[in-house]
């Protein structure tokens, strides 16, 4: 029994650390020169009754959906509440609350916040959910919902 279970944390070791090794390994593409990244609306500072319409802007690249691999092109996401330096920018970005992914191509979310202040920061990555290196972001803004 001791054998088995020792095997079977052994292979999950390697297992874990060939998955590791395979991610390190990831190449983080170069984003056009002069791209520039912003969100539209809301504004920095608004005062807004919910549901929250958030509009993208992106001058020289394109949008494309994810998986569409394409020159000079990316998808939006829209980082909530969390600081870009706790973000890992080597690695696909996760799908959770605090990152949204727009991953259709889209350049507008309508997001369901309880009230209360948040911070916006939008972030553009390649077909794979990876972002760009230098990474694309927008200027930080603070929202207040009611």
């Amino acid at each position: 029994m001791r054998r088995t279970v020792f095997a079977i944390a052994l292979i999950g070791t390697l297992l874990a650390g060939a998955v590791a090794i395979g991610f390190a390994q990831i190449e983080r593409f170069a984003p056009a020169d002069d791209v520039t990244l912003y969100l539209i609306s809301p504004h920095h500072g608004e005062v807004i009754e919910g549901p929250v319409l958030v509009r993208f802007g992106l001058r020289g690249m394109g949008v494309a959906p994810a998986g569409v691999e394409h020159p000079n092109t990316g998808h939006h996401h829209l980082l909530i509440n969390l600081p870009l330096d706790e973000v890992d920018l080597d690695m696909p970005l996760p799908f959770t609350d605090q990152t949204r992914h727009l991953g259709g191509g889209q350049t507008e979310v309508v997001l369901e916040l309880e009230p209360g202040t948040y911070t916006l920061q939008a972030l553009l990555a390649d077909f794979r959910h990876i972002p760009f290196d230098p990474a694309v972001v927008s200027e930080v803004i603070t929202i207040h919902v009611r």
